[in-house]
């Protein structure tokens, strides 16, 4: 199971897609670790506020390194590396775009605990 968003970037909707598969994609194309990753930029992020966040450089590569993955992850034909698909777009922010990407990070998480909440229930039966 898996659920798509679309995203305005520099007024283009981008389709990002969030499913089990991302976290081995991801492990395999950066070798990292999605779930820590998404916990450390939630965290710099703070209230959203580019006043009152800690992100740096290393943050910012992650952010841009998560988002092509869903969106390579949404739509195949996307190019091979996160400079290449970030060369379509003029410039974006990381506070309007992050966010939505952790919200649809989280969506797909409570949908697979619900899935197999009712796969138990039902093999219980």
């Amino acid at each position: 199971m898996s659920i798509v968003k679309k995203i305005d970037i520099d007024g283009q909707e981008v389709a990002f897609k969030a499913s089990a598969a991302i976290p081995r994609i991801y492990r395999l194309k950066f070798q990292r670790d999605i779930y820590k990753d998404l916990h450390l930029l939630e965290k710099s992020i703070g209230q959203n506020n580019e006043k009152e966040s800690n992100m740096d450089l290393f943050s910012l590569e992650m952010f841009e390194n998560i988002a092509f993955i869903m969106a390579k992850h949404a739509d195949s034909s996307i190019s091979d590396t996160p400079e290449e698909w970030l060369d379509n777009f003029n410039t974006f922010s990381i506070y309007q775009v992050l966010p939505q990407l952790i919200e649809l990070w989280g969506l797909n998480v409570q949908t697979e605990i619900e899935s197999k909440k009712k796969l138990v229930q039902l093999s219980a039966k």
